[in-house]
C-alpha cells in the first residue's frame, strides 16, 4: 500500500496504526486517520484497495458511508446510584451528555514532536502493549439489598475500548465474589508479562462502601488490599513502574445536595508546617511499600456515585471523553483533574424528588514521582 502512486501512508503514518497490538484496533485507527489525510483520502484509499485486488472492500467501505446519513434517535436515560442500599430510579437532564455518540472510541494521538520534547520528565511508557489492564465489573448480586447495576455493562465496554486503544492488553473479568476478586488480582500481580512492560492498569466497577467494593456474593474487598497486591513488596516486577487504578463504586449512603455559589474572593490556605528530616543514613536504597500509583475515584468519601442506565457512569463517561481527547498531550494527573471538572458541573434532574439537582465530585490520589503520559499512538521502542 505504502508503494501506490497515491502515497496515502507516510512511513511515520504506517508507524502510528501499526503501533496498535491489535488487528481490530489498527484497523480502526487506519479508518479514523484517514480522513485527517485530505479530503480525497478515502476515495483514493478506495482506489488503493482495488489496485491490490481487494474491491469487494472498497465496495463494502463506500457502501457504508452512504448508510450514515441519518443519526439514530436515542431513548432517554435513567441514572441511578452505585450505593449497597436499593433506591428509586430517577430521570436525568436530557440535554447533558458528555459522549459524542455510540461509534467506537477514538483516541486522538500523541505526536512525534510531543514524545520527544517530553518524555525525557515522564515515566518511560512505549512498551507494545503499554502493559496490562484489568477490568472487574459486577452487576449481577446474589444478596437482595444490593441491585442490579443497569448501565454497567456499558462502562465494561467503554473502558475496554479506551484501554485498548491506548495500547493496553485488557483482562476483563464479569461478576466476581469477593475472594474471586482477590484472586483474579493476585494472579495478575504474578504475570510474568509486567517484567517487560511499562505500567498497568486496575479499574474495578461494582457498588461499595468507604473504602471497600462488593462482590457479587455481598462481601466486601477492602481497596487496601488490592492496592498491597500491586506495592512494591508483592509485585516487583512493577517496581518504580505507574499503576493507575479507577474506582467506579460509591464511597458512602449521602447525596450530594450542593450549595448555592456564593460571590466572593477566595480564602487562601494557611501555611503548613513542615516536619524535620530524620534517618539520613541508609545501608541501600529502598522503595516505599507503595509509590507510582494513582487512583482515581469516582465521588468523595461519604457519598453515593452516579450511574446512567443508558450511557453507563458519570465517572466512566467523563474519563472516555477526557482521555480520548487529552492523552496525546497532557499527562494522567492532569487528565484526572479535566474529569474533575466534567463531573462538577454536571447535574441531576428529578423534579418532586430528593434527588432533584443532585450533585457527585470525584477525585484522586497520588503517589506518582514523575509526569505520566500515555503517548498514545507512539510505536513500542
Amino acid at each position: 500500500m505504502c508503494n501506490s502512486s497515491s502515497a496515502l501512508l507516510t512511513l511515520a503514518f504506517s508507524f502510528t496504526f501499526q503501533a496498535f497490538p491489535v488487528q481490530y484496533d489498527q484497523n480502526i485507527a487506519l479508518l479514523t486517520m484517514l480522513p485527517k489525510r485530505g479530503p480525497k483520502a478515502f476515495s483514493e484509499f478506495c482506489n488503493v484497495l482495488r489496485e491490490t485486488g481487494q474491491k469487494y472492500l472498497a465496495e463494502e467501505l463506500e457502501n457504508k458511508l452512504c448508510s450514515l446519513d441519518t443519526p439514530e434517535q436515542k431513548t432517554l436515560p435513567y441514572p441511578v446510584h452505585e450505593t449497597g442500599v436499593r433506591r428509586m430510579l430517577w430521570t436525568e437532564s436530557p440535554d447533558y451528555s458528555i459522549d459524542d455518540g455510540d461509534g467506537p472510541i477514538v483516541v486522538s494521538f500523541c505526536s512525534v514532536d510531543f514524545y520527544l520534547s517530553h518524555h525525557n520528565e515522564a515515566y518511560k511508557l512505549t512498551s507494545c502493549p503499554r502493559g496490562l489492564a484489568l477490568i472487574i465489573s459486577n452487576t449481577k448480586f446474589s444478596t437482595p439489598d444490593l441491585d442490579f447495576r443497569h448501565g454497567g455493562d456499558v462502562d465494561l465496554a467503554s473502558l475496554t475500548q479506551l484501554y485498548s486503544r491506548l495500547g493496553y492488553k485488557v483482562i476483563p473479568h464479569n461478576n466476581l465474589t469477593a475472594q474471586d476478586m482477590l484472586c483474579k488480582l493476585d494472579t495478575f500481580s504474578k504475570l510474568s508479562e509486567h517484567a517487560d512492560l511499562d505500567s498497568c492498569i486496575v479499574a474495578l466497577l461494582s457498588h461499595g462502601v468507604d473504602g471497600a467494593v462488593y462482590g457479587t456474593d455481598g462481601q466486601l474487598v477492602q481497596l487496601q488490599d488490592v492496592f498491597r497486591i500491586l506495592d512494591n513488596a508483592h509485585c516487583p516486577h512493577l517496581q518504580n513502574k505507574p499503576k493507575m487504578f479507577f474506582i467506579q463504586a460509591c464511597r458512602g449512603e449521602e447525596t450530594d445536595r450542593g450549595v448555592d455559589q456564593q460571590d466572593g474572593r477566595e480564602q487562601s490556605a494557611s501555611p503548613g508546617c513542615e516536619e524535620m528530616d530524620a534517618g539520613k543514613e541508609s545501608v541501600k536504597v529502598k522503595l516505599p511499600k507503595q509509590s507510582d500509583m494513582i487512583c482515581a475515584y469516582a465521588c468523595l468519601k461519604g457519598t453515593v456515585s452516579l450511574r446512567n442506565t443508558k450511557r453507563g457512569s458519570w465517572f466512566v463517561e467523563a474519563l472516555i471523553s477526557v482521555f480520548s481527547q487529552h492523552a496525546k498531550n497532557t499527562h494522567v494527573a492532569d487528565m484526572l483533574v479535566k474529569v474533575n471538572a466534567l463531573i462538577k458541573e454536571r447535574e441531576g434532574h428529578a423534579p418532586g424528588t430528593e434527588f432533584h439537582r443532585c450533585k457527585e465530585m470525584s477525585e484522586y490520589s497520588s503517589t506518582l514521582c514523575r509526569n505520566l503520559y500515555l503517548f498514545p499512538g507512539i510505536p513500542g521502542l
